[in-house]
């Protein structure tokens, strides 16, 4: 073996040994901690879920109103695109229109988004 073989195996044992105690410390030091924040969060995560009226309301009245929001939301994909549509074939000066209508497609989609993911995305705050 040259020299410098036995200086980078003998630097690699050294590495080896100095994070194996490192972690050891590093792994005893996060128990306690694991602890401490237990007891700090235990009031909050002890709280008796209040469920509010939004979420109360029952799933086929939810469905009902995400449907209307979701048949408003296509008229107005529609709506923005037959503007963009006799923009751009025929030369009609509609573009504060057709911004007008995205804004309000994409407020809706937003919107529609949100809402269900709020009624029916599966957790519990």
């Amino acid at each position: 073996m040259t020299l410098l073989s036995k200086i980078s195996t003998l630097f690699v044992l050294l590495v080896a040994v100095m994070l194996s105690s490192v972690s050891t410390s590093v792994f005893a030091d996060d128990e306690v901690d694991i602890n401490n924040a237990h007891s700090v969060l235990a009031p909050f995560i002890e709280k008796d879920v209040v469920l509010g009226e939004a979420v109360l309301i029952e799933d086929q009245q939810k469905h009902e109103i995400l449907f209307y929001m979701g048949v408003l939301l296509l008229i107005l994909i529609v709506t923005t695109a037959v503007i963009g549509l006799r923009m751009a074939l025929f030369g009609k000066k509609l573009f504060v229109q057709h911004m007008i209508s995205a804004g309000f497609t994409v407020f809706l989609a937003f919107a529609h988004a949100v809402t269900a993911i709020v009624w029916f995305f599966p957790f519990t705050l």
